[in-house]
């Protein structure tokens, strides 16, 4: 499990490198504009996306769980602090969906251990 302060350290970079990337992104088609999503999150949640592309928010409460440190941390390993100036999840929008349900019904640790263990990753993540 990742410590409480490695996770709030991991979470301030992602946050820096996602200021550092909206200041250089430079759009030369409407469609892209459409397709970029620039609004920030809600007060007290955290904009994070999926392998698909799929946005979500999650409350900064949920940060500190083992299932959201894991697959930040997966996310670290996978696509590094460069991933378009935004948190991407090494997942698809339908295993984070079964997420956000676990962590608003306070799943026991021991099923956070057994979906973690079981948790597919995006084909083109691995």
């Amino acid at each position: 499990m990742v410590s409480a302060k490695r996770l709030s350290q991991m979470i301030r970079k992602w946050q820096r490198v996602a200021a550092i990337g909206r200041k250089r992104l430079m759009w030369t088609s409407a469609k892209e504009v459409d397709e970029c999503c620039t609004s920030v999150a809600v007060k007290g949640h955290c904009a994070m996306y999926t392998a698909d592309g799929r946005r979500f928010e999650v409350p900064l409460a949920y940060l500190g769980t083992t299932i959201l440190g894991e697959l930040l941390r997966m996310s670290q390993d996978e696509f590094g602090f460069t991933s378009n100036g935004r948190i991407t999840l090494p997942c698809d929008a339908g295993v984070m969906d079964y997420v956000m349900c676990l962590l608003r019904r306070n799943a026991s640790e021991e099923v956070e251990r057994a979906f973690l263990s079981s948790v597919p990753l995006h084909p083109q993540a691995r």
